[in-house]
């Protein structure tokens, strides 16, 4: 897949654990789990955003495209 996530940069860089941020987003740690392996086939804008919020990032520090 070309996209590829880059949650856990992002939670490393914040030093941030998993289990906080799905608490803080409000979703299971399966459901971030597959978000951050790239399983996911999307991801809503309003998810996006409140990852972006909550680690104080934007969307590219997030998802990167690799041809």
């Amino acid at each position: 897949m070309p996209i590829i996530v880059n949650i856990d940069v992002m939670l490393a860089k914040r030093k941030m654990q998993s289990k906080e941020l799905a608490e803080k987003l409000d979703i299971t740690p399966a459901n971030l789990s597959i978000l951050k392996t790239g399983k996911a086939k999307g991801i809503r804008f309003d998810t996006l955003e409140a990852i972006c919020s909550i680690l104080n990032c934007q969307p590219g520090d997030i998802l990167e495209f690799v041809p």
